[in-house]
């Protein structure tokens, strides 16, 4: 079993940048559209919905992952979400050069944390293992932002929205 207070003992303290909700249909109108009811932010149950600019909510990873369980949808009074069965968002995460792993430093934090398997390391001959990422694996959950000491990972919009 893990030790969870030990797993994020290099947390970073830093506030992380805040990411739009998934599932959103019409990004471009979405402060038109959301009357910041605060709905959306009651029902997330790993509590990573926030306040963002101007009262809208948002998803601030330094908190957590998103768990993509549509409570924030199912809660909306408003029709600002897509179904469920397509895809929450296009973002993956991108690495910084402040890695601790680019500096020689051993950490792994990251791939510690990623379910989808989308972080690895690979052993690189007279250096630390350099992180690998399959970016099609990578579903955006943000579970690698918050372990990171260094702020070092963000995400990327890939996608249209």
């Amino acid at each position: 079993m893990v030790d969870t207070r030990r797993r994020f003992f290099l947390r970073s303290t830093a506030k992380a940048k805040v990411q739009p909700l998934p599932w959103i249909a019409d990004r471009d109108n979405f402060t038109d559209q959301c009357t910041r009811c605060g709905d959306c932010i009651r029902a997330c149950e790993e509590q990573v919905i926030v306040n963002g600019d101007g009262g809208f909510p948002s998803i601030d990873f330094s908190k957590g992952e998103c768990i993509f369980c549509y409570a924030c949808a199912d809660h909306c009074p408003e029709k600002l979400f897509r179904s469920e069965n397509e895809k929450p968002w296009e973002q993956v995460i991108t690495i910084k050069d402040t890695c601790l792993t680019y500096k020689g430093v051993e950490c792994r934090s990251c791939s510690d944390v990623c379910d989808t398997r989308a972080i690895r390391f690979q052993l690189t001959q007279g250096q630390v293992a350099q992180p690998q990422f399959n970016l099609q694996d990578c579903s955006g959950c943000g579970a690698c932002i918050s372990p990171c000491p260094v702020n070092a990972i963000a995400m990327e919009n890939t996608g249209n929205e």
